[in-house]
């Protein structure tokens, strides 16, 4: 059995990451990305390098067949001659389909060599760079979960409920593109995947296990993109929601930027929709990503950490944390000025700041 588990697991490196942020996380959860810097860099002493000349791995486009192979291996290549020019060799990147894009070249190129070639002549035909394999490919949750013990030592709040003494019940959810398209690329791989059950488990909390654990969360590309086609979506989201809320989870946690924007929105949606709330007490399930779980363990400012994005109020696993925060501060810039809110919902996903 401990050998079966050791297939399993993954190298990670412990310092030194070429960092490249993702495109749609900057939009949905903007704190995030900027949150794991803090988090590497001043809390755990850890050297990240980001390169603004860095641009979009494509894949969005790639899966909706819009790029072509040839050109996103290209991106690719061109990524990783910015870590070879900045004298980085592990490769770390924030978006679960850049990921999943990133191992998909690896793999390509190490079963067909002809096609990495093509890679490099067109990177040198187009820029004039070459560039080196890395040496370590990690997703950010990946790093995240290696340091989790460190962060546990350092931690302010931990996920258990300050009034009860009862760990936080966490719904873990991964995305497909982390381990389901090449399963060695994750930690547990597709069956067992521990990348963020670790992370809940060493900061105190209890994982929740329900029928519906590895059950995409409805984004799937084209599932969205086509406006005709967002009932499936809805409806993959909906099918999780009715799953594991007989459970009780006090949150969910995402590590894919599209996993953690639909649990989050499609809750909203099915509450205006229907009236149906899936936490408790009439309201919804908050969705974190691990960054932000991550951040409130250290004790970070919930809107520092932009958790006003949200639209499932997070206030409810705050105030069970016993987590200190200013609620009149929810809806302001950092120069103070207010830049309003959101209506209430239905089933009160917005929480009511104090003005």
């Amino acid at each position: 059995m401990k050998k079966a588990w050791k297939e399993y697991q993954k190298d990670i490196a412990d310092d030194n990451y070429f960092y490249a942020r993702s495109c749609i996380r900057q939009n949905f959860f903007p704190g995030s990305e900027a949150a794991f810097l803090n988090i590497l860099r001043n809390d755990l002493g850890r050297d990240v390098y980001e390169d603004p000349k860095h641009t979009s791995c494509t894949g969005i486009g790639y899966h909706s067949d819009i790029v072509p192979l040839e050109t996103i291996m290209t991106v690719v290549a061109r990524q990783f001659s910015l870590m070879t020019e900045a004298g980085y060799e592990n490769f770390t990147s924030s978006c679960i389909t850049s990921f999943g894009i990133y191992c998909e070249a690896l793999e390509l190129w190490h079963d067909f060599p002809e096609q990495e070639e093509k890679a490099r002549e067109y990177l040198y035909k187009a820029t004039g760079r070459e560039f080196r394999k890395p040496k370590n490919l990690a997703h950010t949750s990946d790093v995240i979960f290696h340091h989790r013990e460190q962060i546990a030592s350092q931690a302010k709040y931990r996920l258990i409920d300050a009034e009860t003494g009862r760990p936080l019940r966490g719904v873990e959810h991964i995305g497909c593109h982390y381990a389901k398209i090449f399963p060695k690329a994750g930690v547990g791989g597709s069956e067992f995947p521990y990348v963020l059950a670790g992370m809940i488990e060493s900061w105190g909390g209890e994982v929740v296990d329900y029928p519906e654990r590895r059950h995409c969360c409805g984004f799937g590309f084209r599932n969205y993109l086509v406006m005709a086609n967002r009932g499936y979506s809805v409806a993959n989201s909906k099918k999780k929601f009715e799953s594991m809320a007989p459970y009780k989870p006090d949150f969910i946690v995402a590590n894919c930027p599209g996993c953690a924007m639909f649990l989050d929105r499609w809750q909203y949606t099915i509450s205006e929709m229907e009236g149906t709330f899936y936490g408790q007490q009439g309201r919804g399930i908050p969705v974190l990503t691990y960054e932000e779980l991550a951040g409130l363990v250290l004790g970070y400012d919930p809107w520092q950490l932009g958790m006003q994005m949200h639209q499932v109020a997070v206030e409810p696993l705050l105030d069970k944390m016993g987590i200190e925060y200013d609620p009149a501060a929810k809806y302001l810039g950092k120069n103070g000025k207010y830049i309003g809110k959101p209506a209430d919902s239905a089933i009160g996903c917005y929480s009511k700041p104090i003005l």
